[in-house]
């Protein structure tokens, strides 16, 4: 099933630019219609390969693409590499960190088994220099890193155009689940930094990893902070977001699962694992049923007895 897409076309943003907005399974596509080498940042998930090859058709005019940049190598950021470079044999970028992993397809360490999620196994061809410049649309764009969500995740910025993308630190309303905590490393600091950094570079626009690009960056970065803090003070909070947001991503890539579906996610995923055994003392069944009136309750899910659908 393709959710639906749109391209963005935003004021302050150049003609070369393409920000294809995605849903909250895919990650936005960040097209640079280069002449010399057409570029996307982030292929979105697996299963919306073939949507994001369509959409990628479309923006790029006839051109093919040269290269794809990744941020980071979450699935839903990821998941169209393998489809995009059998089709078009383009150079393919990463962020450092995790490279062995990929060379090897490591899916613990690439996050994929932990997770429950999918992601059609890809090379890489260069990984990205933290502190040096890439070049993007004839533009330098400076690579930093952007720990915290992932510790292995970077940003591009560019100064002569004041726009970031951001990837998944910095959503208009929000920030991805900082997942290190949950596996026992340091997240909540590295979050903070990556939002002082933000703060620091004053972009004018940041494109984000998920939703629209937007330009009211700091009641964005103020929120966040706050948002950042209250995590910080009890790890619990971080945990729930965690169980919620795997759930729902599970359920959009799925369409429909049982309760029993969502007991054997919860038993089988490293993560959920870890996340009830520190903090909820349930079995994984009595935690599904319990989880399935959250997805309900937040207007995400619609139930019929034992079976949970995506909300249309």
């Amino acid at each position: 099933m393709f959710l639906k897409a749109k391209i963005i076309h935003v004021m302050t943003l150049p003609d070369h630019i393409r920000v294809l907005e995605r849903g909250w399974l895919s990650s936005n596509n960040i097209v640079f219609l280069d002449p010399d080498c057409p570029t996307v940042v982030d292929t979105g998930y697996g299963t919306h390969a073939d949507q994001t090859l369509k959409m990628l058709q479309d923006a790029l005019q006839g051109r093919a693409l040269k290269r794809i940049v990744n941020t980071h190598l979450h699935s839903d950021h990821a998941g169209g590499n393998a489809l995009l470079q059998a089709h078009y044999d383009c150079q393919t970028v990463i962020p450092p960190g995790l490279q062995d992993a990929v060379l090897v397809w490591d899916e613990d360490r690439l996050s994929y088994a932990n997770t429950g999620q999918h992601c059609p196994r890809f090379r890489y061809d260069a990984v990205l220099a933290v502190g040096k410049t890439i070049e993007l649309g004839g533009d330098d764009w400076t690579v930093f890193s952007a720990a915290g969500h992932d510790n292995d995740m970077v940003m591009l910025w560019c100064e002569r155009l004041g726009i970031l993308i951001s990837a998944d630190a910095l959503w208009q309303n929000g920030f991805g689940v900082i997942f290190p905590e949950i596996v026992g490393e340091s997240g909540f600091a590295e979050q903070q930094a990556t939002l002082d950094l933000i703060g620091q570079l004053a972009p004018r626009l940041v494109i984000p990893g998920h939703g629209a690009p937007f330009t009211d960056v700091k009641a964005s970065l103020d929120a966040a902070q706050s948002r950042i803090k209250w995590l910080a003070a009890d790890p619990k909070r971080n945990a729930d977001n965690a169980m919620k947001a795997l759930l729902a991503f599970k359920l959009l890539a799925a369409q429909r699962m049982t309760v029993a579906d969502i007991a054997d996610l919860f038993r089988n995923s490293a993560i959920t694992h870890k996340v009830l055994s520190a903090y909820y003392p349930v079995d994984p069944e009595a935690m599904a049923h319990f989880a399935a009136e959250q997805m309900v309750r937040l207007g995400l899910a619609v139930r019929d007895g034992e079976v949970l659908s995506v909300r249309s």
